[in-house]
């Protein structure tokens, strides 16, 4: 494989682990088979520091760098990417080394900066969970899907928050040099090569927006209040004093999910919470978070979260518990 162009994208505020953890990747891969070259850009060269005070060089500033010969675009994300994006100077530059890039690719709240380049319209991205609402909101033409860890249409390429970057750019080393050479980078960074489940393994906060009337506030609190419960529509249009009818299009319309989905959301965040925090045997969690039986939980976690509640609990249980974690002297 010929030397490939692989040119990150930074500013003032960016995530970290959004440059080097995708850098890592293709530098270890250049190491195994060769053929990559990584430059760094900025709106100016020199030093930046990203979010949390690490202070990194950028290469080249926009004013010098060549947009030409660029194969992979990686642009990252971070807390200043609302002023990147505004500045016309960097997006410019973007929109045109993504022109004759053979692939564009974007790690967490970096779809912002290529959303402001134009460079989304029409295509289907992901970004961080916590910003795909409003990454939806404010670009109409661009369709966010927040569940996967990466997303690819066409030559466009968009990860989920932050570590995701990583499996991002596995998956194009795999593109570029195969699975093997993938595989071998994966071993020794000590990750998935490919990341099983799906974004909303990682948060247990319900992804709805919070109730704005009375009524519905009653319902939602009905539902939290006893998990176990049937909550069918009419003993919550009762706690709502509202008709069945009334409540289901008032609920469906305040939260952005119909009554039924949100009892199952709640009852997966607290099957979440119960089991990476507690100790407690996966049938009990089913039954107290209103399951009923282990299996039907099971079947619920694969659906929306791509694994099995024991799998969940081993990923994300505390290091400190006894049971997970050990101790070298």
């Amino acid at each position: 494989m010929e030397g490939r162009r692989i040119v990150f994208v930074i500013f003032d505020g960016f995530q970290t682990l959004d440059l080097t953890g995708p850098y890592e990747v293709f530098q270890r891969a250049d190491l195994l088979a060769g053929g990559y070259q990584c430059d760094i850009v900025a709106a100016r060269a020199g030093l930046l520091r990203s979010g949390s005070g690490l202070p990194v060089h950028a290469g080249h500033g926009v004013d010098d760098a060549p947009s030409d010969g660029v194969d992979t675009l990686v642009v990252a994300g971070g807390s200043g990417v609302d002023r990147a994006r505004h500045d016309p100077a960097l997006t410019g530059w973007i929109a045109a080394a993504a022109a004759g890039a053979r692939r564009v690719t974007s790690v967490c709240s970096g779809a912002f900066l290529l959303a402001a380049a134009g460079l989304l319209d029409g295509r289907r991205v992901t970004t961080h969970w916590g910003r795909a609402r409003q990454l939806a909101r404010e670009y109409p033409r661009v369709h966010v899907d927040s569940a996967p860890i990466f997303v690819r249409d066409g030559r466009v390429w968009t990860s989920a928050g932050v570590t995701a970057g990583m499996d991002l750019a596995l998956a194009l080393v795999e593109d570029d040099l195969g699975r093997d050479v993938a595989h071998a980078v994966a071993r020794h960074l000590v990750l998935f090569l490919r990341r099983p489940g799906s974004q909303a393994q990682f948060s247990v906060a319900l992804s709805t927006t919070p109730p704005a009337t009375d009524p519905v506030r009653a319902a939602v609190a009905a539902i939290h209040a006893d998990l176990r419960a049937r909550h069918a529509i009419d003993e919550l249009a009762a706690h709502a004093g509202l008709s069945p009818r009334h409540l289901q299009r008032r609920f469906t319309a305040e939260l952005g999910v119909p009554p039924a989905a949100y009892v199952e959301r709640a009852r997966v965040e607290a099957a979440q919470r119960a089991l990476a925090e507690g100790d407690e045997p996966v049938e009990a969690v089913a039954r107290r978070c209103g399951f009923g039986t282990a299996e039907t939980l099971r079947r619920t976690f694969h659906r929306h979260l791509g694994v099995a509640p024991s799998d969940y609990r081993s990923r994300f249980r505390s290091t400190a518990d006894p049971l997970t974690a050990q101790e070298y002297s």
